[in-house]
């Protein structure tokens, strides 16, 4: 995954020194989207399944066809050959675990890739069963509305998982982009920057409103929150 920050946090840091900062909106559009790809609508493993129609079930529930389900059963299945079986019509009890899952091409370069795993799963925990994977691809597609892109993303960044994107999210999330390359005081300076520009309610942090107007200001969100697998 290449990353693009043609307006690094330094250039940001440095215009906001000479009184300019007309650069916000597009700088918080690259931390939120441009170096991440990403918990999905969970609506497979939700319903009652039945056999006969076990893959047309995953096309209804998701973006995807049945031949790209497949595909994805395909992907999956060669992580763990040996606990994965290919005949899936009795939805067998099984899950990876995130080792495997942050280690495929599409992720391992990504430095949200355990909150991003973390997010699809069920558990919580990172261990993503085949509804999991799936759900998690199905979000990243192209296929896959704002709206439900805006939800998901929202929780990739919540590190604290208390509905909000605060400071402290904030500081990991500038922390990962930039590889701690930022002293302390720029970490806390771009982050109440952030929080000034998009915090509509003006209570600190961001919650999913202030979030998803963030957002709609970005044109290309739905062209670059996506994967292809």
């Amino acid at each position: 995954m290449s990353v693009d920050l043609r307006i690094s946090a330094s250039d940001l840091l440095c215009n906001h020194k000479f009184g300019v900062f007309s650069s916000l909106h597009s700088y918080l559009w690259r931390i939120f989207w441009n170096v991440t790809r990403i918990q999905c609508h969970h609506t497979l493993g939700k319903r009652k399944k039945n056999p006969r129609h076990y893959w047309l079930e995953k096309q209804d529930c998701t973006f995807f066809t049945r031949k790209e389900i497949l595909r994805l059963h395909g992907r999956y299945h060669e992580m763990a050959p040996n606990v994965v079986p290919m005949d899936y019509t009795k939805d067998p009890d099984v899950k990876l675990p995130m080792q495997l899952i942050i280690n495929m091409p599409e992720l391992k370069e990504n430095p949200f890739k355990e909150r991003i795993v973390e997010s699809f799963s069920e558990d919580g925990e990172g261990s993503l069963s085949f509804n999991d994977f799936v759900d998690m691809f199905s979000v990243l597609s192209e296929m896959a509305p704002r709206e439900l892109k805006a939800i998901y993303a929202f929780k990739i960044y919540d590190f604290n998982t208390d509905n909000f994107i605060c400071k402290a999210d904030l500081e990991k999330t500038l922390n990962k982009l930039t590889r701690e390359e930022l002293t302390a005081e720029e970490i806390t300076l771009v982050c109440e920057k952030v929080i000034e520009e998009a915090d509509m309610d003006g209570d600190g942090k961001l919650g999913f409103a202030d979030f998803e107007n963030m957002i709609s200001k970005a044109p290309d969100f739905l062209s670059t929150f996506h994967i292809r697998i």
